[in-house]
């Protein structure tokens, strides 16, 4: 895929930017001081898809067709309860039926379409869902959305993100658009990890060499690729996808594994709810 962008290639000695001990001291110091960590270990993280439907119904929806109220709906209520399987508990504020209903669009609430390519919401029920989190497996409140022109209803997370508050939120937005977008445990001292970077066309590939930088409670991960020359900037950029094993001094355990760019767990990659609020 190209890219119309300005590529700046750090090198180890950090000439054109922070180099990886910095960037990690700085995501290590973020999560620790942001209050990040104590919405991962004491807070609501999904770490699935807010919405369960049946095979039937994830079949049928076009993707582009829109979504509509079309009958009654009910109050939601003032607040519901998140319960673990280990008998801990969290009193959360919930969404409406209709919110829930947007986070199933792909569009603004403001959009029309034509009558025939409609999805169209004409009830709700209040009821629960099991959700993997951070935390392990919760009973988490649930609208259960009912349409006329679906073979089924579809499930959807009642708690309200943005009041519980979001691991984004708190972290800030992240600070580049490469970096490490997944991982692997091989085994306790060994992960495989997947990456994003960038090149300018018309050079080779840079060789990219996996970082870790280990703490007590997390783990960050990135990359180093040498400094190519400075070039003719801006230049055309291509994407590119790697990845490569690294090999840790202590076991994982449950250590957080972080993004050094984004600053975020890498987890934060594979759902998109799972760190900030907003479509399901």
């Amino acid at each position: 895929m190209l890219l119309a962008a300005v590529l700046l290639l750090s090198d180890s000695s950090g000439m054109l930017g922070p180099t990886f001990e910095e960037n990690a001291a700085q995501a290590v110091s973020t999560w620790r001081t942001s209050g990040a960590a104590q919405i991962w270990h004491k807070g609501f993280v999904p770490l699935e898809d807010l919405s369960t439907m049946s095979r039937k119904v994830s079949e049928q929806i076009n993707t582009e067709y829109g979504w509509v109220v079309a009958g009654p709906l009910p109050a939601p209520p003032a607040g519901a309860q998140i319960r673990w399987d280990d008998g801990s508990t969290m009193r959360v504020p919930v969404i409406g039926p209709r919110e829930a209903l947007m986070a199933l669009s792909p569009w603004p609430e403001n959009y029309t379409f034509p009558d025939n390519e409609e999805y169209k919401l004409t009830g709700a029920t209040f009821t629960t869902m099991r959700l993997k989190t951070t935390r392990g497996i919760a009973t988490v409140p649930a609208w259960r959305l009912y349409f006329s022109n679906l073979p089924g209803p579809i499930d959807h997370a009642a708690v309200d993100q943005k009041a519980v508050g979001t691991i984004q939120d708190a972290v800030g937005e992240p600070l580049s658009g490469e970096g490490i977008t997944d991982f692997e445990v091989l085994d306790e001292h060994t992960l495989l990890v997947k990456y994003d970077y960038g090149f300018c066309s018309g050079e080779e590939p840079p060789d990219v060499t996996l970082r870790a930088s280990e703490k007590p409670d997390v783990v960050v991960l990135g990359f180093h690729y040498p400094f190519q020359g400075y070039g003719t900037f801006p230049c055309a950029g291509l994407g590119a996808r790697g990845q490569g094993v690294i090999k840790l001094d202590q076991p994982l355990g449950d250590r957080v594994v972080l993004n050094e760019t984004s600053r975020l767990p890498v987890l934060c990659q594979r759902w998109q709810n799972t760190c900030h609020a907003g479509h399901g």
